[in-house]
């Protein structure tokens, strides 16, 4: 028996069909892979872990198959899609399908990359099917500008999402790794198979759960920590000294600046956490050197 506030969840039909009338065809270009699996969008909605009261943001939200049982389970949702075809029929989709529920949508039209502001309460948390093709981006504005997200579960490529867990000294620690480690702690949640999308991507995907975290205490601002880490894996492979040289302004003041932070200046970024890329943007702040932007 179907409850009053449930929601009627889209499968591969209704998405295929939805795709004929408003005459969307998905594009690499926009990172569109749509999640058709009744299962695996109840299961990303379970393992989220949401309150009642919490307020969701969904960024890429599609035809809505995640949306929907997002409805039945958080206070609000609020859908940060790019596509303006897109954007503009999934009210009705919400209203057709959770007539109950309808009322907690609110769609925003725009490129969750750039978002710098959203309407009503704050989001506490953030669920998604991210775009392939800008994830990082779009993770690492919403957590800058959204403080008031606590934590949240996205599904990205397995790659990236192997990337952002990486601790330092593996071998898929990196820029992004770092980065996210600023804001909070990243932990691999499971794969996801490619049959649950159409179209079928040509990538293994995976679920990314996040616990946010306060930043590591130091001088600098978070811009000039991200500095350092750029320069840090701009040229990988490379000294902290070697690498460091431009963004200290010479090897040697790169040297002093790594002595000084307590490091190798012969150890490479990889090897780096968020807190030592902390103490060494502070060293530069502390020497008096023009601010670099990342």
């Amino acid at each position: 028996m179907t409850m009053p506030d449930a929601a009627r969840l889209l499968g591969p039909a209704e998405i295929r069909q939805l795709a004929a009338r408003l005459e969307v065809r998905p594009t690499k270009r926009l990172g569109q892979n749509f999640v058709i699996d009744h299962g695996t969008v109840r299961r990303i909605v379970a393992l989220a872990d949401l309150r009642p009261e919490d307020v969701v943001l969904e960024v890429g939200p599609g035809f809505g198959s995640l949306t929907l049982p997002l409805l039945e389970a958080a206070h609000r949702v609020v859908a940060v899609e790019m596509d303006p075809v897109l954007a503009a029929a999934l009210p009705a989709t919400a209203a057709a399908r959770a007539p109950g529920l309808a009322g907690r949508l609110e769609v925003i039209t725009a490129d969750a990359a750039r978002v710098r502001e959203l309407p009503g309460a704050p989001p506490t948390v953030l669920v998604a099917n991210l775009p392939y093709n800008a994830t990082v981006p779009v993770l690492l504005n919403v957590l800058d500008r959204f403080p008031s997200l606590q934590h949240g579960l996205v599904m990205v490529q397995a790659e990236v999402g192997a990337r952002m867990c990486a601790p330092p000294g593996s071998r898929a620690y990196g820029v992004s790794s770092a980065k996210m480690a600023w804001f909070a702690r990243m932990r691999l949640a499971g794969p996801v198979p490619r049959t649950v999308f159409w179209p079928v991507p040509g990538v293994d995907s995976c679920l990314v759960s996040f616990v946010r975290v306060d930043p590591p205490p130091t001088a600098a601002s978070r811009e000039e920590v991200f500095a350092v880490i750029d320069a840090a894996f701009g040229q990988r492979r490379k000294t902290l000294r070697a690498a460091l040289a431009g963004w200290a302004g010479s090897a040697a003041e790169a040297e002093r600046l790594v002595r000084a932070a307590g490091l190798d200046p012969g150890a490479r970024g990889e090897a780096l956490s968020i807190a030592e890329f902390a103490v060494l943007a502070r060293g530069r702040v502390r020497s008096g050197l023009r601010p670099v932007r990342p």
